[in-house]
């Protein structure tokens, strides 16, 4: 089926038509028509590559009741999203060839987004042994993004040797920061807060000590290292020392850690318990500031889905973990684009571009342009609504932004030329 998108704008500029055929985008310019195609009204919407997700935590196998990975996947089409990394603290661990096969074969039954696997760094996440790093990235799910994420390699021995195994097989390690000894028991960020709320506090050192640690030993070992969710001010200037002496590092931040803080725990609502938690104003502020100037190069969700029995409890029992992936356009539009801290084609940097490059996404992340894949998402920046769990595709609730108004409505999202969302509708 040929698509004819009218008068969108790319990156937010002038207005035109474009022609999808056969994946690709097959023209760009004015007054376009072509006979039997579908056409798509894009005026006054902005057109951006379709985003990618660096952290995605899609549960299945083995918490199917908080998530699929066809829920999921519908999340993060709904989103504006066309390629997603499922995180591997899955049941089992998807630290084999055999499970991230079927993560990604069920990805692809889904055909919603492009669903790719992410393979644990160590055997059932424990930390002590490293997993079959090379038949993960030799199967047909061709993994090249590794992660404990939930668990942090804390071995900077074992930590160096995955450094080194994932440098040759091109692929890059995505660490969780956290020195857990400096986290046991830990309820929220530690300061003035905490110590009132009676809850343990979580230093924002946990975090910078691993980040400060492991950017030595991938300039040590010339490998690429990927930070994930960044949430201190403190790690932003750690990035930023990394990155002026030339070592590969990458960095992440969540939506939530862009737009909420450590006041959210004031009612304690386990919805804002978080891993790593909220942090302060100036944090955010930090955070921001770091997205803005590219010292973090991508904002990922840590979509992470819980059954309301995980979150609908007193705040020690509550699991950690914030639903992202349909908010997460709005949020950055909210605290970035309207701020005027990032234009649309920043964004799209923060949120495509670079996270595909982080991922060795091929198709993902490329120009709106003649002849590049026609993974798009249109957006309706002048849209404004109140988010209702209730209303999301997630199978679980636990989005930190209920009852909050948001700009940005994702319109239609195509993968490969095909509309999985239209109308702001899920397509199948």
């Amino acid at each position: 089926m040929t698509y004819v998108i009218k008068n969108a704008r790319p990156y937010g500029e002038d207005a035109v038509d474009l022609v999808l055929r056969n994946g690709a985008i097959a023209s760009i310019g004015e007054d376009l028509t072509v006979p039997g195609a579908e056409v798509v009204d894009g005026a006054g919407l902005v057109l951006l590559p379709g985003l990618v997700d660096l952290h995605t935590h899609l549960r299945e196998p083995g918490r199917e009741d908080a998530e699929t990975v066809e829920t999921g996947s519908r999340a993060a089409a709904l989103g504006g999203f066309t390629a997603v990394h499922a995180m591997a603290n899955t049941d089992p661990v998807a630290d084999t060839a055999g499970v991230v096969e079927q993560v990604w074969r069920l990805g692809q039954q889904a055909g919603l987004v492009d669903v790719v696997p992410v393979g644990a760094v160590t055997v059932g996440l424990a930390g002590s042994q490293l997993a079959e790093l090379g038949a993960m990235a030799d199967s047909a799910a061709r993994v090249r993004v590794f992660s404990d994420d939930g668990h942090c390699v804390a071995d900077p021995a074992l930590m160096r040797r995955a450094l080194e195994y994932v440098k040759a097989l091109g692929g890059v390690v995505a660490q969780h920061a956290e020195e857990p000894r400096l986290t046991v028991g830990a309820q929220m960020h530690e300061g003035d807060r905490s110590a009132r709320l009676g809850l343990t506090g979580w230093p924002a050192a946990a975090e910078e000590a691993i980040i400060a640690r492991d950017v030595l030993l991938a300039q040590h070992v010339g490998a690429r290292l990927h930070v994930c969710h960044v949430s201190t001010a403190g790690s932003v200037e750690l990035l930023r020392w990394a990155k002026s002496r030339g070592v590969q590092v990458t960095a992440e931040v969540t939506p939530h850690h862009l737009l909420l803080t450590d006041a959210c725990a004031e009612g304690y609502d386990p919805v804002f318990k978080v891993n790593p938690p909220l942090r302060t104003d100036a944090d955010v502020e930090a955070l921001r500031a770091g997205l803005a100037d590219g010292t973090i190069d991508a904002v990922a969700t840590d979509h992470a889905p819980h059954a309301v029995e995980d979150k609908e409890c007193e705040w020690a029992m509550a699991r950690p973990g914030m639903l992202g992936l349909e908010q997460a356009l709005s949020v950055v539009v909210d605290t970035m684009v309207e701020t005027g801290r990032l234009d649309w084609r920043a964004l799209a940097d923060r949120m495509s571009v670079r996270p595909a490059a982080i991922g060795r996404l091929a198709g993902h992340g490329r120009p709106v342009a003649v002849g590049e894949p026609a993974n798009l998402v249109l957006v309706d920046p002048a849209h404004r609504s109140t988010v209702d769990p209730a209303a999301l595709a997630s199978r679980s609730r636990n989005s930190p932004y209920a009852g909050r108004e948001l700009p940005g409505r994702v319109v239609a999202t195509f993968l490969r030329g095909v509309p999985t969302v239209l109308d702001g509708k899920a397509v199948k």
